[in-house]
């Protein structure tokens, strides 16, 4: 990891950025799948399941046999631990119902908000060489908990055209409708435009590499929502001379064996910690599966040395981490000066990895500093919110004359003589 020492208040937007990629190619390849797969349906997602999964498909569905079967293949102790995340999941997530306002807004002016599921919603599943079936759980569960009335799951198979177990037992916990072996950009066109297999969807949410995130922001553009935009995946972790160098690499390599892309980034005020924590991770990394990966995404990483609390603080909004772990000895007093973060984890007890799988939280979060502007999936994501209003006589009496007024300023006369033919109508009754 790079080190930088004291950077100046000039620095910090330097130190921030996030690499740039030249995505020229990247759109083209992109959009001719999509426009292929609009066009062609389930035989252009099949041919692309070969040529890309190197998977032949006679069927893109899953059957209940595949279901049953994946069940049986998933160990009593794995079992016990999606229970007790799927469990947390659902009490964190069912908390964030709401049933929406209602206000009396002035006499006769009655206003309220109705919050409604997104009836079809579309979940994207990486495979590949983490398949994440705990984003099953992340996923599913809110759209269950919100009441989408289908939900339906795309994952890439393998090339025998199975799909992770773990994946699909995960699926059957969290209540998914449908499910389906379709990968990358293909899975995204067939859940955006629909085929004669894939129901077309009215949202779509999940991670996957950048083919998959380019797919979703073409497909926002015209056809469907998504949850968000996103990058690689990232961490900050702020500590100072009291937090464990153990713990903070661990901390640091478990975001980093994420892909090669990912970035972590330590922002310390105590130069011998920044030292000690290198020591770790070159221990800790060797006895890591990934280290490969681990290792070059290192490379694009950074350890910052500030001179307090402050500095601390002003790195961290600027960064906007998608998650950000707070060890140091004021964890509690920085928590309440953080505005622009993913997901925040506090104390030496609390890594990453917690939110990952079972502390309840959502792991599905904003990336690439849009955690200024955007949340991690939440019961919001899968709910719109249709405002409703009613309007007495006495409400004409007491908004009507501003309506008109404002209405014939901004030259709109038709809309002032919608409210007009009502205040007469009252005049002349």
């Amino acid at each position: 990891m790079k080190v930088y020492r004291y950077p100046d208040r000039q620095d910090i937007a330097r130190l921030t950025e996030r690499p740039l990629h030249d995505a020229t190619d990247l759109n083209a390849t992109v959009a001719a799948v999509l426009k292929d797969v609009r066009e062609r349906g389930d035989e252009a997602v099949t041919e692309y399941e070969e040529r890309f999964d190197h998977a032949r498909l006679k069927s893109l569905a899953v059957t209940e046999k595949e279901m049953d079967e994946a069940e049986a293949m998933v160990g009593e102790e794995l079992r016990q631990a999606i229970a007790i995340a799927h469990a947390n999941i659902s009490k964190f997530h069912a908390a964030q119902l709401s049933e929406g306002v209602h206000v009396s807004v002035t006499e006769g002016v009655e206003c309220w908000q109705k919050p409604v599921p997104i009836e079809k919603v579309g979940l994207y599943i990486p495979g590949g060489t983490a398949p994440l079936f705990s984003t099953v759980l992340m996923l599913a569960v809110p759209a269950r908990i919100a009441g989408c009335s289908q939900i339906v799951l795309c994952t890439p198979p393998s090339p025998e055209g199975k799909v992770n177990p773990c994946i699909l037992y995960a699926a059957r916990v969290a209540g998914v409708d449908r499910i389906f072996k379709i990968g990358g950009v293909q899975a995204i066109g067939a859940m955006a435009y629909g085929t004669a297999t894939v129901p077309k969807v009215y949202k779509i949410f999940g991670p996957g590499n950048q083919y998959v995130m380019c797919a979703k922001q073409h497909v926002s553009l015209h056809d469907v929502a998504i949850d968000m935009p996103a990058g690689p995946s990232e961490v900050e972790v702020l500590a100072d001379e009291t937090s464990n160098p153990s713990f903070v690499a661990a901390d640091l390599l478990s975001q980093a064996e994420h892909g090669v892309d990912s970035q972590v980034m330590l922002v310390t005020t105590s130069e011998s910690l920044a030292e000690s924590v290198q020591v770790e991770i070159e221990r800790q990394l060797a006895s890591l599966p990934r280290k490969d990966i681990a290792a070059r995404a290192l490379e694009n990483s950074k350890i910052i040395l500030v001179k307090d609390e402050d500095g601390m603080m002003e790195i961290t909004n600027a960064y906007a981490p998608e998650h950000l772990i707070i060890e140091s000895a004021g964890y509690m007093r920085l928590a309440g000066r953080v505005v622009n973060a993913g997901s925040v984890f506090l104390g030496s007890l609390t890594p990453e990895s917690a939110g990952d799988y079972a502390s309840g939280t959502n792991h599905t979060l904003p990336t690439n500093g849009y955690a200024m502007a955007y949340s991690g999936v939440n019961i919001d994501s899968y709910m719109r919110k249709i405002t409703f209003q009613h309007i007495t006589p006495s409400g004409i009496r007491s908004i009507g004359k501003a309506v008109e007024t404002m209405a014939e300023a901004e030259g709109l006369r038709a809309h002032r003589n919608a409210m007009t033919l009502r205040v007469q109508s009252l005049d002349e009754q």
